[in-house]
């Protein structure tokens, strides 16, 4: 009989069995085939050596060194066997692919691009995948990436040749942003009577600041180093109840650049003249701010209280350097004081505050504050206290500020007059001393609140950064006699041309004078800031650079001092020895100032002989050029039964395939025309340029 199949074992049995059977499986595993360098044994080497060697070399390995770490630490192989395996991370071509993904959405018919514009913005504004643009960029010639920029037209080329309509809007720059904010008209129903701005001007040691000081009813005079002022301050008194805010300048002619950025600032300008020693060198540069600036002149005849004064020849002098007084017939109201005995000074209050009335100096105080940075400083225990003189609005703690390359937020505001008054806010003609900035502006800058810090830090780095590229780069920003007559090509409107003259004599200047008398012409004009006799000196480089002047010299030259001012400002001094080189280039400058005049240019004529309606293009007008030329950069009347209804921009031109830039008469093309689809068979498309032309002086 056969014999009986063994029985299943339990599963305890069978658990006692399994290391057995390992074991068995072990021993009876097939090792692999050895290869024949493998299997052809070592001459002279048996393999009870090879074992030897090989514990040679286990017992000679070094031990593992441990980590000099507190007990109860792990050795640095106990710590590699505890740490878990980082993830395996993507491969280099997945980044890549990460990188370069583009989300798109879905594909657009109309678009709105700002340029400057990559191939990567176009491709996410449009919806069009990136390598289609790129295809589409390299059957139009145009080698390019996924960075590379677009200009205008070909943006505008690439759009058309996706079916898209695209819109350029251009870049909106910060800077005129903030030029409109500054000069933006305000609601006349908002505007409210404001404190007038005054600035005393004048030689030095004339009492400018003792006269101040006499007002105010403090003495800063004594305090001042040499007994001249050093620096601009400004201050707010209060006259019957109505607001005057004061404006001190350095008297020293060292800090006629100061003194040209108070003359700036404000509203009416006294001329303080000492009795005693008359009209002054630094009293007819005072006069030429004045001027500059625009603004209504008070003459203070002070020191009236010494005896042997002669105040009519003082009026004598004045009257010559074309400074006439009311009384004399003039315009100029002249007022007699004395900063010793207060003698004038109520009078002095009441003529300014007059004067103020008949200029109606309003502001609107309910609009974001815009004004100038008078000074700045860093103060130990204060940080960086800037002196504001606001213009426009209102100035509040809190508010975001940017002027010059400082921005900030105003964290506390000062009374300039009485440091322990604190200000929550301050109206228009009102000067402080604010805190918060991050470091001092400089005087003379303009001073705007934004809503945002972060596009005030924004504009400040962009401001740091190109005033170190024009440090660099030695950049001029005063404009020069050529660069004048080039703004023509640049579409720059400029209307006074601005000259500071010096002459070797007094009958140079005159016939010099006579010649630019003959430059006239409605639109430009010459005006002379200041003409005198002598070398050119540093304050007159001061002046040129406050209110973008040009200085001619005729047989004369610049001191060295005045030379590396000049060359440091960027300001231009123009030598002559011959007067008619001199007339010539002031009228080619004052040519270049003229608008050019706009002519229309007939370019060429074509009959539309059909339309074609395209898909997310539009209407396109098969036309026959019948005279002249068509340009893709031409405009073109629509004329329809001998009437004109429409003038359009063409916005693409093809010759049967091909985008061409001009098809001429005899030819036959298709003729897109920006924001027209209503062409119609039978219509004359009229192609014309808009050409400027330089005028000339008369």
């Amino acid at each position: 009989p056969a014999p009986a199949a063994p029985s299943r074992p339990k599963p305890k049995e069978r658990a006692k069995e399994r290391p057995a059977e390992k074991e068995l499986r072990e021993k009876e595993k097939v090792q692999p085939r050895p290869t024949r360098e493998a299997a052809k044994p070592r001459r002279g080497f048996r393999p009870e050596e090879e074992e030897e060697e090989f514990a040679r070399e286990r017992e000679a390995r070094p031990a593992k060194r441990k980590l000099h770490v507190p007990k109860q630490s792990l050795t640095l192989e106990e710590e590699e066997e505890e740490t878990p395996a980082p993830s395996v991370p993507i491969t280099l071509r997945r980044q890549r692919k990460a990188k370069d993904a583009v989300t798109t959405v879905p594909r657009k018919s109309a678009i709105v691009l700002e340029l400057p514009c990559s191939v990567r913005s176009f491709s996410e504004a449009a919806g069009v995948p990136v390598n289609v643009v790129l295809g589409k960029l390299l059957t139009l010639g145009v080698m390019a990436n996924i960075n590379s920029s677009l200009d205008q037209d070909l943006a505008e080329l690439l759009a058309a040749e996706l079916g898209i309509s695209v819109q350029i809007r251009a870049e909106v720059d910060p800077e005129e942003k903030l030029r409109e904010l500054y000069d933006r008209p305000d609601d006349p129903a908002q505007l409210v009577p404001r404190a007038p701005v005054v600035t005393f001007l004048g030689h030095v040691d004339h009492g400018k600041t003792s006269l101040l000081d006499r007002i105010l009813g403090t003495d800063v005079a004594s305090r001042e180093r040499g007994g001249i002022t050093q620096h601009i301050r400004a201050y707010r008194i209060f006259k019957d109840g109505r607001p005057i805010t004061f404006v001190d300048t350095p008297g020293h002619e060292a800090f006629t650049a100061m003194r040209a950025r108070g003359a700036q600032v404000t509203d009416i300008a006294v001329l303080v003249v000492a009795c005693d020693d008359g009209v002054m060198p630094q009293t007819e540069e005072a006069i030429a701010h004045i001027r500059a600036a625009g603004v209504p002149m008070v003459v203070a005849l002070n020191k009236i209280d010494l005896p042997g004064v002669k105040p009519e020849r003082v009026l004598q002098q004045l009257a010559g350097l074309g400074v006439l007084p009311s009384e004399w017939g003039g315009d100029v109201e002249v007022v007699k004081t004395s900063a010793l005995t207060g003698e004038g000074i109520d009078e002095l209050l009441e003529v300014l505050l007059t004067v103020a009335e008949l200029h109606e100096l309003k502001a609107n105080p309910n609009r974001p504050a815009v004004g100038v940075c008078l000074e700045a400083s860093v103060q130990a225990g204060r940080g960086v206290v800037a002196k504001f003189l606001v213009k426009k609005g209102t100035l509040r703690v809190g508010d975001v500020v940017l002027c010059g390359a400082a921005h900030g937020r105003i964290k506390a505001m000062y009374d300039t007059l009485d440091s322990s008054k604190r200000y929550e806010e301050a109206g228009p003609a009102t000067p402080v001393d604010v805190i918060g900035l991050d470091l001092p502006p400089d005087a003379g800058e303009r001073f705007y609140v934004l809503e945002d810090i972060s596009e005030a830090r924004q504009i400040a780095e962009e401001r740091a950064k190109r005033d170190r590229t024009r440090e660099l780069a030695g950049m001029r920003t005063h404009l020069s006699l050529e660069e004048l007559s080039a703004r023509l090509a640049q579409k720059e409107q400029v209307e006074v041309l601005h000259l500071i003259i010096r002459a070797d004599v007094r009958g140079s200047l005159e016939a010099i004078q006579k010649e630019m008398a003959k430059l006239q012409h409605p639109e430009v004009k010459i005006e002379v800031l200041q003409a005198s006799v002598g070398a050119i000196t540093e304050a007159d480089v001061e002046l040129a650079h406050a209110s973008d002047a040009i200085i001619i010299g005729f047989n004369v030259a610049p001191t060295d001092r005045a030379l590396a001012l000049a060359e440091h400002y960027g300001v231009q001094i123009r030598r002559y020895d011959i007067i008619y080189e001199l007339t010539q280039d002031l009228k080619a400058a004052l040519e270049g100032l003229l608008k050019p005049e706009i002519r229309e240019v007939e370019l060429g004529r074509a009959h539309v002989l059909k339309t074609f309606r395209i898909s997310r293009v539009g209407t396109v007008a098969g036309c026959r050029v019948v005279q002249g030329v068509v340009t893709r950069d031409a405009r073109m009347r629509v004329i329809r039964d001998g009437r004109v209804i429409g003038d359009y921009a063409v916005q693409s031109l093809r010759r049967e395939k091909d985008d061409v830039r001009e098809v001429r008469e005899g030819f036959e093309c298709g003729i897109k025309l920006a924001g027209f689809d209503d062409v119609k068979e039978g219509d004359t498309l009229e192609a014309y340029r808009l050409e400027e032309v330089k005028r000339r002086l008369e």
